[in-house]
């Protein structure tokens, strides 16, 4: 089986999962003990914090360890609007978000009265200047992703960051699928809020990580006073390692990793010649995810074929997965009724991949859509 699906999620590393090993063998205590095995686990945890915040080039204390992206995005988003609804309830996102994005808005709305606009791609794009026109004076937030998990679709953070400056309004970025695969520094940005999760980046599943700049929020669970009081629960120092360890290594290696999946990017769209298909990711999308489609061929049909043929790839969200819902991503870029919600799949690569996997999978897919 080879594996284009890597947007769900990615391997585990080696180096990741020793280092996990090693947390599970020799460091089980728990960190905020106070005997040995206590401080030698919180020692380990705060050269963790270190040294992500090294990647991001941000001070240590900014860090919160999650379990995900999902909760990193509802910490930053309900936790911060509860605790600023006094100067305004307006909120500023986008309609290709991902869903744990989406949904902590819409409970926003509904349970707690905010108004959120849900700005849509024009010509394909979301622009800064649709984040000027939709601010006012009593929005409190902006929440803008820093790739779209579906197309690869970079949006403009540094002009978003740059615009809300002078505004009350804090800025929170997804970044689930950036992570790793491009310099990101929060504070060059102008981010207040950065989400990220250990998978999409060769770490382990259950943990992830936010950013938060020195900025007040409502914590979402109550209990001890683990992570500076900002997330009660027993830190994951499992999981933590591996997140650590794969985040350092993505690191060491980005530039590298960038070149190899740009090249199969490029290997994989000649192998297509002489095929009719469109694609639906814009030329500046990070390589590392392709949505493409081809005219009227069933994209579940497709994934199906493809799955029985040794290929997995997807058509779209995995956070979707199971339901029959079209990708709310291309209804939101091409409109509810266009057929390419029907013919679209997602192929998304990662630094494992190699060429001739590439080249194969192109080559199968001409033979199931030549047919």
């Amino acid at each position: 089986m080879i594996y284009f699906d890597n947007a769900a999620t990615t391997p585990l590393t080696p180096s990741a999962a020793q280092a996990m090993t090693e947390v599970m063998t020799d460091t089980f205590g728990n960190p905020s003990s106070i005997h040995s095995y206590g401080r030698a686990a919180s020692k380990l945890l705060r050269e963790c914090r270190q040294s992500v915040a090294q990647v991001f080039d941000v001070p240590s204390r900014n860090i919160i360890f999650t379990s995900g992206g999902t909760e990193s995005n509802n910490t930053a988003l309900k936790g911060y609007a509860l605790a600023h609804q006094a100067q305004g309830k307006h909120i500023i996102s986008t309609a290709i978000e991902h869903h744990s994005v989406l949904n902590s808005l819409h409970y926003l709305e509904k349970r707690l009265g905010f108004e959120v606009t849900y700005l849509n791609p024009i010509n394909g794009r979301i622009s800064a200047q649709q984040v000027r026109k939709a601010l006012r004076e009593d929005t409190i937030l902006v929440s803008v992703m820093f790739a779209n998990n579906e197309t690869g679709d970079a949006l403009p953070i540094k002009e978003i960051g740059y615009l809300l400056k002078d505004h009350q309004a804090a800025f929170h970025v997804d970044a689930v699928q950036a992570v790793g695969k491009v310099p990101i520094h929060p504070k060059e940005l102008s981010v207040d809020f950065l989400s990220a999760s250990a998978h999409k980046f060769h770490g382990p599943k259950g943990v992830g990580l936010l950013y938060a700049n020195d900025i007040h929020f409502d914590s979402l669970l109550h209990g001890g006073e683990q992570e500076e009081k900002r997330r009660a629960s027993t830190e994951n120092l499992i999981g933590i390692a591996g997140l650590t360890q794969a985040l350092t290594d993505a690191q060491a290696h980005q530039k590298e990793h960038l070149e190899h999946v740009t090249k199969l990017r490029k290997r994989f769209l000649e192998s297509l010649e002489g095929l009719d298909y469109y694609l639906n990711s814009n030329e500046d999308a990070l390589p590392y995810v392709i949505n493409i489609g081809f005219p009227n061929y069933n994209n579940g049909i497709l994934l199906t074929q493809l799955d029985l043929a040794g290929f997995a790839i997807s058509t779209g969200s995995a956070c979707t997965a199971g339901t029959v819902d079209p990708s709310h991503v291309l209804a939101a870029k091409y409109g509810s009724d266009s057929h390419r919600l029907q013919e679209s799949v997602r192929i998304s690569f990662s630094d494992l991949n190699q060429p001739d996997e590439a080249q194969a999978l192109a080559a199968k897919i001409k033979e199931i859509v030549g047919k």
